[in-house]
């Protein structure tokens, strides 16, 4: 029995599918010995229509939730695409639209929290709201900090966690951002979602990924995994762009460093597994989430090939630092067998 503080182990599953099918999604993520994943776009019954998983009606959740019985999936987070759009209606040449925040509530805000209940997870992955392109985002941050403690609240509702995650051109874009959006919404059930990949493709080296994730440890409640190297011929405008999204890496190469961050994490991990534990979440995810064949603004993809050296990727810097994580073995194919 090891002594090594351990993490569960997930991953988008639409990355591993080439047609998004939930079954293609099921299929690589069981292969793969992964138990958990987080939903996003899914075609559902395998007739070519993808929907994003906030969408799908009665009879598609009735559906999905077959297949993770089939399959033993059970779903780590909901997908979710809240606050990706932006916080004030203004013209900024960007394709980023704006919704009136009472509108989003009753719409985009109550279909997601409807996902989570029917699909039987605790978490909601969100975002912080796009200021202005260009602009910074300081001047906006109360009026994001109100906005997402409206959301928050009613998670809290229903019982769930709102994880806010750090992601490039963002009000919540760099570490100090989101610590900063935590302390001042200061909800019980909202955490911070660390990605490293998310950081250093805004230029940023190793360290400079380390120090940010110092900045998200006292909020923070699980973690995306993946990486980006990157290109010295791109030049930082303090935007990320689609030219920048071509740059993903498994997490055992880039510029993340993600070996520091494992270690660091390793030591945290007694602490935030009780914290997420006491939310009624099963442990610390560490969420496979990797782009290796492309990303964009909405999600990103990888194939089954991809997937499977994304998560292969993940287990060897976890050996490496000493976290321990389970994929499936034999003990779980005998109970599937009923003996």
């Amino acid at each position: 029995m090891s002594d090594n503080p351990s993490v569960i182990l997930s991953a988008f599953a639409d990355e591993a599918a080439n047609h998004k099918t939930a079954v293609e999604q099921m299929v690589a993520l069981s292969a793969l010995g992964l138990k958990y994943y987080s939903p996003r776009f899914i075609d559902v019954n395998g007739d070519g229509n993808v929907k994003h998983v906030v969408d799908l009606n009665k009879a598609e959740y009735k559906q999905l939730l077959k297949l993770h019985d089939e399959y033993g999936m059970n779903v780590t987070s909901i997908g979710a695409r809240v606050g990706k759009i932006k916080l004030v209606d203004k013209e900024d040449g960007s394709h980023n639209v704006f919704v009136p925040f009472k509108e989003y509530l009753k719409k985009e805000v109550a279909n997601t929290i409807n996902a989570a209940t029917t699909l039987g997870t605790k978490l909601i992955r969100g975002f912080s709201f796009y200021p202005p392109k260009g602009e910074d985002p300081k001047p906006y941050m109360n009026q994001a900090v109100d906005q997402i403690g409206e959301i928050v609240d009613l998670c809290a509702k229903e019982g769930l966690v709102y994880g806010l995650e750090i992601e490039p051109n963002l009000i919540g874009e760099t570490g100090p951002l989101l610590a900063e959006l935590a302390r001042k919404v200061k909800r019980p059930n909202m955490v911070t979602i660390y990605d490293g990949g998310n950081i250093a493709a805004q230029n940023k080296d190793a360290m400079q990924c380390l120090s940010e994730f110092h900045d998200m440890s006292k909020s923070m409640g699980w973690l995306h995994i993946k990486d980006y190297a990157v290109d010295p011929d791109l030049e930082w405008t303090g935007v990320v762009d689609e030219e920048r999204l071509k740059n993903f890496v498994p997490a055992n190469v880039g510029d993340a460093g993600h070996e520091f961050i494992l270690r660091e994490l390793r030591d945290m991990l007694p602490k935030m597994d009780k914290k997420m534990k006491k939310l009624g979440v099963p442990g610390v995810f560490l969420e496979v989430e990797p782009h290796l064949k492309g990303g964009g603004q909405f999600g990103g993809f990888s194939g089954p090939d991809g997937i499977g050296v994304a998560v292969r990727a993940l287990c060897s810097v976890l050996d490496y630092v000493g976290i321990d994580y389970e994929l499936r073995g034999f003990k779980d194919i005998q109970e599937l067998r009923g003996f």
